[in-house]
């Protein structure tokens, strides 16, 4: 009769991995079996390794018939602006609203010229105003209604009734700042009409560079403000607001495209700054030396143009550069 041996027990430990000496003995790094669902990996086009790093999934993505200038979130609401240049040369406005996992266009406003820039920080979270800048005229105000539509006022300025600003606490609040293709760089109040309380430009004599971009910044009580300004030929400015005075300038030698503060409404501590060759710059505004100006260290993060860096409002410290090639990078 034939007898087969009974199986032996499992051990009660797993195998051991190899000794010391025996990876000694080995050459090269040893190597261990992949689990199944790791070594499936390669066929999706992904690694191990890949899995390690921070993840940022596309959650919607919408194609758009027109160059986009800026998109900015609608403050206390799951709906978002895009502005920028139509082909023919034409502004235009769109809302939509994140819904069901996609966006759904609300509404659309084309104006005569482009739309290059539009902030909401000359409201409160609970008004929502938008301000827009049309080349070749005064800052345009813009209501974005709640039922989705549009209310625009074609008009430059209304009389202070229309705008709630004269009711606020402190006029130094609700401020903006635009900047020129000739050097100038501009405060405006929105109870003020057709004249800034602030214009900060080339001295007599002077070269005027196109400014592109700027920023507010140390704005811990109600007096003090500061203006960050960037120029096409690497200049960076540091206006104060109380003094009105140059308070600081460097030259990072490449167009800066961008600039932000990670927090406008503290004590200023880092700017960054980010420019044409795909370099970007951090400076520590808490640490300046009398001749050398303030700490700062520089990275090339992108292959092509920084247009834009974006501090993450839950945490400062995390920042987001997007480049000219469609690349964003994330950091901390």
């Amino acid at each position: 009769m034939a007898t087969t041996a009974a199986p032996k027990p499992a051990p009660l430990h797993p195998p051991r991995g190899p000794r010391p000496e025996e990876l000694a003995a080995t050459s090269g790094p040893p190597s261990f079996p992949l689990p199944a669902a790791a070594s499936a990996l390669p066929a999706l086009g992904m690694s191990a390794a890949g899995l390690e790093r921070p993840q940022v999934v596309a959650h919607v993505q919408q194609s758009l018939n027109y160059t986009v200038f800026d998109c900015k979130w609608v403050p206390r609401s799951a709906r978002l602006l895009c502005l920028g240049s139509a082909p023919r040369g034409t502004g235009v406005l769109q809302l939509y609203e994140l819904r069901g996992g996609r966006l759904l266009l609300l509404s659309e406003i084309e104006k005569a010229k482009p739309i290059k820039c539009a902030t909401f920080g000359a409201a409160s979270l609970q008004q929502r105003h938008l301000i827009l800048h049309l080349p070749g005229g005064f800052p345009l105000f813009l209501f974005v209604i709640l039922f989705h539509f549009f209310l625009y006022i074609e008009a430059v300025w209304r009389d202070q009734a229309a705008f709630p600003w004269g009711n606020q606490s402190s006029a130094s609040i609700w401020l903006t700042a635009l900047h020129s293709s000739i050097g100038t760089v501009k405060v405006w109040d929105p109870r003020q009409k057709e004249t800034p309380v602030a214009n900060m430009e080339p001295a007599q004599g002077e070269s005027k560079r196109d400014c592109w971009t700027v920023a507010f910044g140390n704005a811990y009580n109600q007096e003090e403000r500061v203006v960050c300004a960037g120029y096409d030929n690497g200049d960076i400015k540091l206006f104060d607001l109380k003094t009105m005075s140059l308070r600081w300038e460097t030259n990072i030698k490449n167009g800066v495209c961008s600039v932000e503060f990670d927090r406008k409404d503290v004590n200023m501590n880092k700017l960054v700054a980010t420019s044409l060759e795909g370099k970007f710059h951090v400076f520590d505004m808490r640490t300046q030396h009398p001749t050398k100006g303030f700490a700062s260290v520089s990275e090339k993060a992108h292959k092509s143009t920084i247009w834009q860096v974006r501090h993450l409002p839950q945490n400062r410290d995390v920042f987001m550069t997007s480049g000219g090639a469609g690349s964003l990078h994330l950091w901390k």
